[in-house]
């Protein structure tokens, strides 16, 4: 027996590449269950050790000791008046461990030890594959068709590593058939599945980036940088790039020989169209780039809502937007802003609407004269907060303002400001939470006030809340809000246990 096991351990390790180690560990798994079969009312302890050398091994039984107070588990535990007539050095938490007899190993035990094997060898082999590929992510990866279902395609990427590249990432109207050969980027890996752990993608801005990188030597040497990349799968894309090395064009190195480089790209990726766009860190002229071949006549930038206003000419207008909305939707996938394209008559409609806002609002809350607060508009002012702490010199450039005015429009704001935020102390102050919501995990006095304004007063009242019922007030962001919700949930938990 001791020399079957070494050759069994030997041969399932050559074959499946796992270290014999993994081998021994599931035999001496299997051994253990076989030996439990011959105690049938009891649930034993039981260890089998083998020597790897020769292939001999023996069996243990182990006992823990608990005390006399507590009834000791059938088959593994000993009391400490049992564990007395055995050794009297034996104390409460010992383990007390006996050789016994070795098990027999016959049909139905070898096909237990073969299905443990088994299973061993594949969470080996998944550990295996976690490991050579965990570092790869992002990464381009080659491998043949092995499987073609209704949602899925499995790739065989060799050394027993297979790929799921589910068809919602594949290029559009792409069609594999088995050993099919195939390039992909590599996601994710999944130790926890049971099939396929790595996730992979032709439809990602990575497939994109990586292929540019293949056939552009510069990317691959960090010569060029590509920043950005916006994709419409199988039909359009951008990328944004930028050189290190003044003396390289990054667009005309990405485009290639009469378009060789960017042609090969294409031809990958069902002859998707791909536009180069020229790299800036001024946002205005990343979009304007990023919108070619529309000429755009100017821009309007909100940085607190991250938009801009684009105008263009009547004749650029269905450019700049392109067919269904596609250019303006991956200009603003590229350059992370949301751009609003219209003609100049429109921005200049939007822009006169917007400061006609602005005048009355000025107008209301300081009792100014119309062309007073147009003038206050017209010089970028937009609320009370500008026009009570902006730098006086600056007021006082404006023409016809006089230190006297200056003065007062200040004076007039910030007025209004103190009443204001008295008023929200007032309304906090007022406001009453319960000692519970106080006194809860993570909470703090002011937040507490702040959550009671809003009619949260008490632990049970916020654990109705849902995160987003919560999320900004006081900018509490997803985690804090999930957090304080589960703490004010945990009575309930309590209550149902």
């Amino acid at each position: 027996m001791s020399k079957e096991i070494l050759l069994v351990a030997e041969a399932v390790s050559n074959e499946k590449g796992v270290e014999q180690e993994v081998i021994f560990e599931a035999i001496e798994l299997a051994l253990a269950a076989a030996a439990k079969k011959r105690y049938e009312d009891e649930e034993p302890e039981i260890r089998v050790s083998i020597d790897r050398r020769t292939g001999n091994y023996e069996t243990f039984r182990n006992w823990v000791i608990v005390s006399n107070d507590v009834v000791p588990a059938l088959g593994s535990e000993l009391n400490m008046q049992e564990a007395a007539d055995i050794d009297t050095n034996l104390k409460e938490g010992d383990v007390y461990e006996e050789q016994v007899e070795n098990p027999g190993f016959g049909r139905i035990a070898a096909q237990a030890a073969k299905q443990i094997i088994m299973q061993k060898v594949r969470e080996a082999e998944r550990a295996k594959i976690t490991a050579a590929y965990a570092d790869r992510i992002g990464e381009l990866v080659h491998g043949t068709v092995k499987k073609v279902t209704r949602d899925n395609i499995i790739v065989d990427l060799g050394n027993n590593a297979e790929g799921l590249l589910p068809r919602d990432q594949l290029v559009a109207r792409e069609v594999f058939r088995i050993s099919d050969r195939v390039r992909c980027v590599l996601m994710s890996v999944n130790p926890e599945n049971r099939g396929p752990q790595l996730m992979l993608s032709r439809a990602s801005n990575e497939m994109l980036i990586e292929l540019f990188r293949i056939e552009v030597p510069e990317i691959g040497e960090d010569v060029i940088e590509i920043k950005a990349a916006a994709r419409d799968t199988g039909s359009r894309a951008k990328i944004a790039v930028k050189t290190n090395d003044q003396r390289i064009d990054p667009i005309g190195a990405c485009v290639g020989m009469r378009g060789a480089r960017v042609q090969a790209v294409s031809n990958e990726l069902g002859n998707e169209r791909v536009d180069i766009v020229l790299w800036d860190d001024n946002p205005a002229q990343l979009v304007i780039n990023a919108l070619a071949p529309a000429e755009v006549a100017s821009i309007v930038m909100d940085e607190e809502t991250n938009t801009m206003d684009v105008a263009v000419l009547e004749d650029q207008l269905a450019i700049a937007i392109g067919r269904g909305g596609q250019n303006v939707k991956l200009a603003s996938e590229l350059t992370g802003w949301t751009i609003n394209v219209m003609t100049e008559e429109e921005a200049g409609a939007k822009q006169e609407e917007e400061q006609g806002s602005l005048v009355e609002t000025l107008m209301a809350a300081l009792d100014l004269d119309e062309d007073v607060a147009a003038v206050l508009v017209e010089e970028g002012f937009t609320g009370l907060e500008e026009v009570a702490y902006v730098p006086r010199e600056e007021m006082l450039d404006i023409d016809g303002f006089d230190d006297e005015i200056v003065d007062e429009l200040q004076s007039r704001a910030k007025d209004i400001l103190l009443t204001q935020a008295i008023a929200s102390e007032e309304k906090l102050e007022d406001a009453k939470p319960a000692d519970d919501l106080l006194n809860m995990e993570g909470m703090d006095q002011h937040l507490a006030l702040v959550l009671a304004s809003r009619g949260i007063c008490t632990m049970e009242d916020l654990a109705e809340q849902g995160v987003d019922d919560i999320v900004g007030i006081e900018d509490i962001d997803e985690a804090k809000a999930a957090q304080l919700i589960m703490t004010a949930r945990k009575p309930w938990f309590e209550e149902t246990e």
